[in-house]
């Protein structure tokens, strides 16, 4: 029986320099299709920071092309290191590139591995690169996690130079509070660097190997909050100054000189930001890293997120724009197209006459002058009528706005109320129900709360011939007129299609073909609208999904097309 779960998890990463604390620097990360990862033996020579040395457990034989559990088809390997290798894969299900990394099950750290993946799992924060599954079977262990075509790691961003202010601002603001979540959870990282850092079109910084880097090399750490703290401190120092805050160089970057220690990152480049070259300094205020003028070292990340939010907020620079060339006056004269000019001789340029000195321009001076004076008599004209007009019709004013008044009352759209919800009761069509227990959460003011479906293998469109929808039949408790229904939705995606039918009882045994359609919609976000074109009278009324969107694995259901009602209300 194959053993799965779903984790966050990242690969081998440009390693190869002195370790932020706990030679916890030494693992590696992958992910980003652009910047393929060059792993040597260097973790080897200078320690990786684990508990100890692995067993040469020798790695399964896989090659381009095999394909495991008949559905991650692999396609480049680009780590083969430590017992663990590391492909780029298809999804040949969904039809999408992910990442994977193998190792045997054997091996001393393939347990950890499992454990660190199903913890990160429950995290469930979209600022870590999301594992898609995490199996156990034949002798082999692999973790499946997304691919982001679209990101760029932080080593790559750095190689023509320093960040803006405002992007290093936004980078360590964001890793910071991500850190901190995942700490509140108990997950650390312990392998955060330049190459576990991305940034995506969008602009989103996103951490990849969260708990898995580090299981995949052994590391530990006594301080692990301290150690990430330290390594978010790295990372806005390499920002600000393209230089890595210790004496190895490392990540393309060239380290601190040997025997001037660690000094603050605006000593270290003109113009880097006071604020920021601070707040560098107080994460990384650890082993002599302080300075008399700096505050109290920042020891985990909230307390960072606290620092980060105390400072000034850094704007964007303003957009420059181009000014446009200069006007290029053509050489062209007339009289002169086609004939050179003789060497040495100057262009003459025709003397213009002063304009409107003609005979023709004082004529057309006179004309415009008449024009205005008519335009001013005309519009004195139309004033003055107009005045006299408004006189006139205030006399009538008193005795049409009664009439006025009645007219517009009868016309007021009549008002909506929110129809009480007396009970409800799962719609089960065929198989088994879904959560009968949670309806009542659908309708209890408290959006925190909500009745969800199982998770599904195929969709967005549900299959008839094993399930051709689910739903909720609500009891008004008296027939009421339904003019609409609001429905709040926990997943958002494509698809969700939701119909309203009248119904004339709670009771699964009344067919769907027998019952009054009132509307239909179908969205991405995460609430649906359902108008009733003509209202109609009905106390029970069926709430009745036929599609569902696809959503990653929670701590109740693993990935799949799956929805779920947070708030539901009728008005009539």
């Amino acid at each position: 029986m194959a053993e799965r779960s779903t984790a966050a998890v990242d690969v081998a990463d440009n390693s190869g320099d002195k370790p932020l604390t706990a030679q916890a620097d030494q693992s590696t990360a992958d992910g980003v299709a652009q910047n393929r990862e060059r792993d040597t033996e260097n973790d080897e020579a200078q320690g990786s920071g684990g508990t100890g040395s692995p067993e040469k457990t020798a790695p399964p034989e896989l090659h381009s092309g095999h394909k495991l559990a008949r559905r991650y088809r692999l396609e480049e390997c680009v780590t083969r290191l430590d017992g663990f290798s590391s492909w780029r894969a298809v999804d040949e299900k969904l039809r999408r590139a992910v990442g994977v990394h193998t190792l045997p099950a054997d091996h001393t750290r393939a347990r950890s591995v499992l454990a660190a993946a199903r913890s990160s799992a429950l995290l469930g924060d979209p600022r870590f690169v999301q594992v898609l599954d995490a199996v156990e079977e034949n002798d082999l262990v692999y973790v499946v996690h997304e691919w982001l075509p679209d990101a760029v790691e932080l080593t790559a961003l750095l190689a023509p130079g320093p960040l803006e202010p405002h992007d290093a601002y936004q980078m360590v603001s964001q890793v910071a509070s991500a850190m901190a979540a995942a700490h509140r959870e108990g997950l650390a990282h312990l392998r955060l660097n330049p190459s576990a850092v991305l940034r995506t079109s969008s602009g989103q910084w996103r951490i990849r190997g969260l708990a898995v880097n580090a299981a995949l090399r052994g590391i530990t750490s006594d301080t692990p909050q301290r150690a990430d703290t330290e390594a978010i401190g790295a990372l806005l120092y390499a920002s600000l100054t393209q230089r890595w805050p210790y004496e190895n160089d490392a990540y393309g970057l060239s380290g601190l000189p040997k025997a001037i220690g660690l000094i603050a990152p605006d000593q270290v480049r003109a113009g880097v930001h006071r604020g920021l070259s601070e707040l560098a300094m107080r994460a990384l205020a650890n082993d002599g890293a302080t300075a008399s003028r700096h505050e109290s070292a920042c020891t985990t990340p909230e307390e960072l997120v606290k620092a980060i939010g105390e400072m000034p907020r850094i704007r964007p620079p303003e957009p420059t724009f181009t000014a446009p060339p200069e006007y290029q006056r053509t050489t062209y004269q007339q009289g002169t197209y086609g004939r050179p000019t003789p060497p040495g001789a100057t262009q003459p340029v025709p003397t213009l006459p002063a304009p409107l000195q003609s005979r023709t321009g004082k004529a057309l001076k006179w004309a415009v002058s008449a024009l205005l004076i008519a335009a001013l008599g005309l519009g004195s004209w139309q004033l003055a009528d107009a005045l006299m007009e408004n006189g006139n019709q205030s006399e009538d004013q008193n005795q049409t706005q009664t009439t006025d008044e009645g007219d517009k009352n009868s016309a007021a759209p009549k008002p909506t109320k929110t129809l009480k919800i007396a009970g409800a009761q799962e719609y089960v069509a065929k198989g088994d129900a879904q959560h009968p227990g949670d309806v009542d959460k659908t309708y209890d003011g408290d959006s925190s709360t909500y009745w969800r479906t199982a998770s599904y293998t195929d969709g967005p469109e549900m299959k008839p011939a094993f399930k051709p929808g689910v739903g909720i039949v609500y009891d008004l408790g008296s027939a009421q007129e339904v003019s609409a229904a609001s429905i709040g939705l926990l997943f958002s995606g494509d698809h969700t299609t939701v119909t309203l039918y009248a119904t004339s009882s709670l009771s699964s045994s009344v067919p769907i073909t027998s019952m009054d359609k009132l509307g239909s919609v179908t969205t991405t976000g995460t609430t649906a609208k359902v108008s009733v074109a003509k209202p109609v009278k009905s106390r029970y009324v069926l709430v009745w999904f036929t599609a569902l969107p696809y959503a990653q694995g929670d701590r109740y259901s693993g990935s799949g097309y799956k929805q779920a009602i947070t708030d539901l209300k009728f008005t009539g």
